[in-house]
């Protein structure tokens, strides 16, 4: 009784790790896109290629479907937002679709 409650706090452990994760590797993956898209020589859309391209290689194509960019203003400073929206893993790497939002921002310039 005691292994399995063991087995048990061990795999929602894995678990809450796996989804911490995906939900960083997603972070990073807009902000990385966001970077590259205020660049001199490219655009919003480079930007959001970067992004899927990052989100497919490390976690697959699955999380990588709903990638967006748009200028939005800050404050008073204008911003490229990089917007993944993606499952986030409940079991395994399987969860709802749609249920984990993630931005990344860079500063678009002038």
């Amino acid at each position: 009784m005691v292994a399995g409650l063991a087995a048990m706090i061990f795999a929602g452990t894995l678990q809450l790790a796996l989804a911490l994760h995906v939900r960083n590797t997603l972070v990073d993956a807009a902000a990385a896109g966001a970077r590259y898209g205020t660049l001199a020589d490219r655009s919003p859309e480079d930007g959001v290629e970067r992004t899927r391209r990052i989100v497919a290689d490390a976690l697959g194509p699955r999380y990588a479907q709903d990638v967006a960019a748009s200028p939005v203003t800050v404050g008073e400073v204008r911003t490229l937002e990089v917007r993944v929206v993606s499952p986030l893993p409940v079991v395994a790497l399987f969860g709802p679709p749609a249920s984990l939002e993630v931005r990344g921002h860079a500063v678009l310039g002038g």
